[in-house]
Order: C-alpha cells, then sequence, then structure tokens
C-alpha cells in the first residue's frame, strides 16, 4: 500500500490517481468514500456532528482501507490521531506531500 499525506490542498488525490495509474493499482480517496457514505460534504458533517465524531468515522475508514493493497489518499487531518499514523506506517509506504 502506497499511502499519501498531507495538508489539505496538497496535491494528494492528484498524485495519488497519477501513481495508482503509473503502476497500474488501484486509487482509493478516504474523504470521497467517506462523503459517499455519509450523504454529505465533510465540512457538513463537521458542523452538524463535530470534528471528533467525524475522526472517529475517518479511523474506522482508514483502519479498513489500509488493509488493501494500491494508493491510498488520506484526508488532511487523517494523521491527527496516533492510531492511524501507527497503522498507516505498519500497513504501507507513507509519502508526506508538502506543497507551497
Amino acid at each position: 500500500m502506497i499511502v499519501l499525506v498531507g495538508m489539505p490542498g496538497s496535491g494528494k488525490s492528484s498524485a495519488g490517481r497519477q501513481v495508482a495509474r503509473r503502476f497500474g493499482l488501484p486509487f482509493v480517496d478516504s474523504d470521497h468514500l467517506i462523503e459517499a457514505e455519509i450523504g454529505m460534504p465533510i465540512k457538513d458533517y463537521f458542523a452538524r456532528h463535530g470534528e471528533a465524531a467525524f475522526r472517529d468515522l475517518e479511523e474506522r475508514f482508514i483502519d479498513e482501507l489500509s488493509r488493501g493493497a494500491g494508493v491510498l489518499s488520506t484526508g488532511g487531518g487523517a494523521v491527527l490521531r496516533e492510531v492511524n499514523r501507527q497503522r498507516l506506517h505498519e500497513r504501507g509506504t507513507v509519502i508526506y506531500l508538502r506543497s507551497s
């Protein structure tokens, strides 16, 4: 598993799609999957349920998605929780994207 992390807007999704295409791997964007499951934009979920509830949901998704193979683009705050950082590090190669 190749895992892309970084601040919002750092290019994780764009780079992830390109890396996946280049190596013939599946690509997954955790934020897009979460939004599909909750049926609303993440910012709306934040406003309704709070950050802690979202981070719990995100943690569940990161746990499940990091067990697969391919390229995973995480949300900008996914690495705020130690358990997410640990799972991603144990299960894949983590690449931090930084842009200016």
